[in-house]
């Protein structure tokens, strides 16, 4: 059996001239272009890339991001409030714009992260009472999903919500708000604030809790009517791999939910781990958390059965890898790329199963009507004939007619 076949669907082609006669007995090549599976990645250095940068700077992160785009058709871009609005009314739409432009430009998708999170909040919230707040962190809900609309449709809405009222870290304006009424109530807010704002939004609620809080909450949420398009479930796993057996048990769990799920921040190191009596990742502060060639092996192992199992998993719409390059989050060695842009085996392990085993290339030969037929994963696909090409998608079975036409 095809572990893969709902990722699969049969194209009927009925392929013509330019002039309008069959096109019988041509010998065409179909190539996939593009997944209609959400393969992605952390996309901040593209937020870089729209910074002044001399010649140098600008050149080295150019190179990592066509690294980045040989890998993946998605990307997340920072919305942390305290970063993109540090000071009220001075926000970072300018470069975070271009940068999701220059994602889309070249095909990729991009989702917005996060519109609602406790940790990053803008600090000058706190001058406010609790109705205050909340009126404003809907206002920026609001301003930024209509801001962004057709250029990002894609949200992690909020972030960490089962943790939100007991973080006792630092004060914060959102826990305030989240408190005083209640998480459901709260997240409530949230998504109407951002459904509001893009009707055919994807709108995410996402969180590192993967036990039953996350579970009963979820349900709460859905009794309650809010309109969550996906779950979004973190997956750093800076203190060793899951495993097969335990990634299999959050699948299941919050499979019975009917949604689809997104694998939003995955993590897997190459060189050592965080003890397992550190309880939150971020108390582990290190100067150097170097990578090890032991290390890179076993993180390549490790991707490429977890991006089966979850490519496999017929719910799951979206993976997306959190660090593209060493060094960034906790300094971590979490990337698939080194600091210095070089490959990692778990770089080559996804470009295998992303544009080897996971893409469809296939010579056909039509018949004396021009039809030919194929199966293949879902996505873009053009067809060629020397100089004559076709371009279409394949989202489910079809029956096409195509007409070849010359490049001019």
């Amino acid at each position: 059996m095809d572990r893969f076949s709902h990722r699969k669907a049969q194209a009927r082609l009925r392929l013509l001239n330019p002039d309008g006669t069959p096109a019988a007995n041509r010998r065409v090549t179909a190539d996939q272009t593009g997944h209609a599976f959400l393969f992605g990645c952390g996309a901040f250095d593209a937020v870089a890339l729209a910074q002044p940068l001399d010649e140098a700077g600008r050149a080295f992160l150019e190179a990592r991001m066509d690294k980045w785009l040989g890998l993946f058709n998605y990307g997340t871009l920072p919305f942390y409030w305290g970063r993109y609005e540090p000071q009220e009314g001075r926000t970072a739409f300018r470069e975070t714009m271009a940068a999701a432009r220059w994602l889309t430009a070249r095909g990729a998708r991009v989702k917005g992260h996060p519109l609602c999170w406790h940790t990053a909040c803008a600090p000058w919230l706190m001058a406010w009472p609790d109705e205050e707040i909340l009126r404003r962190q809907l206002e920026r809900i609001r301003r930024d999903v209509t801001a962004y609309k057709g250029v990002i449709d894609m949200w992690d809405v909020i972030n960490e919500v089962v943790i939100m009222p007991d973080f006792d870290k630092y004060d914060n304006a959102v826990t305030r708000i989240c408190k005083a009424r209640g998480r459901i109530r709260l997240v409530k807010d949230v998504f109407a604030a951002a459904r509001e704002s893009n009707p055919d939004a994807t709108l995410l609620i996402n969180d590192f809790n993967t036990g039953p809080a996350y579970e009963i909450l979820i349900d709460g949420l859905l009794q309650a009517g809010v309109p969550v398009s996906a779950i979004g479930i973190q997956s750093h796993q800076h203190q060793g791999y899951w495993g097969l057996d335990r990634l299999n048990d959050v699948l299941e769990r919050f499979s019975r939910f009917g949604l689809p799920i997104h694998f939003t921040e995955n993590t897997l190191v190459s060189g050592s781990l965080i003890p397992p009596h550190i309880v939150d990742l971020n108390d582990w502060q290190v100067e150097s958390w170097p990578s090890t060639p032991e290390g890179e092996e076993r993180q390549a192992r490790e991707i490429g059965e977890m991006y089966e199992a979850l490519f496999s998993h017929p719910l799951v719409e979206a993976i997306t890898t959190w660090d593209f390059s060493d060094g960034c989050w906790l300094r971590a060695p979490s990337g698939l790329v080194r600091e210095d842009n070089s490959e990692k085996p778990a770089y080559r392990a996804l470009e295998r199963l992303i544009h080897g085993e996971w893409e469809t290339h296939l010579d056909l030969m039509t018949d004396g009507e021009g039809r030919a037929s194929f199966t293949g994963f879902r996505g873009t696909y053009a067809l060629t004939d020397g100089d004559a090409s076709a371009a279409f998608g394949l989202d489910g079975d079809a029956e096409l007619t195509l007409t070849l036409r010359e490049a001019r």
